[in-house]
């Protein structure tokens, strides 16, 4: 009665007493009686149906990489993700966690994950900001993650982002200043003079201040101090620890600077790919993963203080004018910056964000 069929265009009709089927494959011929097939026809509808909707549930695979060291503490939350994903994921989403530095260089994952090599990765936006230098402004900031969000401004950096073949998915960490750590005290009180490992976010405010920046990736930085290539270095708070710095750093100054960003980011083309039932999902889990980052880091911050005290890190306070000129600083020249490389977008980003 049923025979395969190489046609795939559904076909409906009722022609001299005959009803005919045609429908992915399935084809009822030459059926004299509706009634007595009706049965048939529903069975060959419930197929095709069942086989549409294998298709449109089948789970996507995402390649994921992380700038920072497997087991790292800016790697962490990340890898708690990944796993819940995956736990809570399964048959939607699955994600393929190939490593850390040691799979992609660090400098090198953005560009990864424009390219496809990936579909997201754990970065920040000063190692993105080669391809979305707007991106940095959230380092530039006081508003909180929160905040950007309700008021429309996390929509408005991503039509950007997306411009440009990424997509921001999370802020993954946010509530920690960064700082300078060095070797030797400061001279005067001042650091201009000083060659610091810098990253593309401080560039501008190093220029400014006299500072020879030096690029380097965090798992550089030993060396580099060990060689005399640097007198120091700014990262955030926490994660001195996991490079080993703490024998090479005699100092940290304050106050800090900035507000530190680790963000998610996915590849622009992939993220509009998915489906609005795997959207959803990972729009649950980014929640889960803000949250862990802005309450890890606020546990952990006052645990890192004592910790570098007890590795003999002494702490140098600028005075109360010379912070307030280096944090005016800081802050205009960057802004300054974001405004020079994006001339359309800069200043509304500036009008929106900048500390006031």
């Amino acid at each position: 009665m049923f025979q395969r069929s190489n046609s795939y265009l559904p076909v409906t009709r009722r022609q001299r007493g005959s009803f005919r089927i045609e429908e992915k494959g399935c084809r009822v011929n030459n059926v004299h009686g509706l009634r007595s097939h009706f049965h048939e026809a529903l069975a060959c509808l419930a197929t095709w149906l069942s086989v549409a909707g294998a298709a449109g549930a089948q789970e996507i695979t995402l390649r994921a990489a992380n700038a920072f060291p497997v087991g790292s503490y800016f790697a962490r939350n990340f890898e708690a993700f990944v796993k819940k994903v995956n736990d809570e994921g399964k048959g939607l989403i699955h994600i393929n966690y190939v490593g850390g530095p040691e799979a992609i260089p660090t400098f090198q994952l953005a560009n990864a994950i424009k390219t496809g090599v990936v579909d997201l990765g754990n970065t920040t936006t000063s190692y993105t900001a080669s391809i979305v230098p707007e991106g940095q402004v959230l380092n530039y900031t006081d508003l909180t993650t929160a905040e950007m969000r309700n008021d429309g401004v996390m929509d408005d950096l991503n039509r950007i982002f997306l411009q440009k073949g990424l997509y921001y998915y999370a802020r993954a960490g946010e509530g920690m200043h960064y700082y300078f750590y060095t070797n030797r005290p400061l001279a005067d009180g001042k650091l201009a003079g000083l060659k610091i490992r810098g990253a593309p976010i401080y560039q501008s405010f190093f220029n400014r201040m006299g500072i020879t920046s030096v690029q380097l990736a965090p798992s550089e930085i030993y060396t580099a101090l060990e060689n005399n290539v640097v007198d120091g270095y700014a990262l955030p708070l926490i994660g001195i620890f996991d490079f080993n710095l703490q024998g090479k750093t005699k100092y940290r100054i304050e106050p800090g600077f900035y507000a530190i960003e680790l963000g998610v980011i996915v590849n622009g083309t992939k993220w509009q790919a998915l489906t609005a039932e795997q959207r959803a999902f990972l729009d649950k889990e980014r929640g889960w993963l803000e949250k862990l980052g802005l309450e890890s880091i606020r546990d952990d911050a006052p645990k890192e203080i004592a910790r570098q005290q007890t590795a003999g890190i002494q702490v140098i306070k600028l005075d109360d004018a010379c912070g307030a000129t280096m944090l005016k600083t800081a802050y205009s020249a960057a802004w300054d910056s974001i405004v020079a490389l994006s001339p359309t977008d800069g200043p509304k980003l500036r009008a929106m964000m900048a500390p006031k």
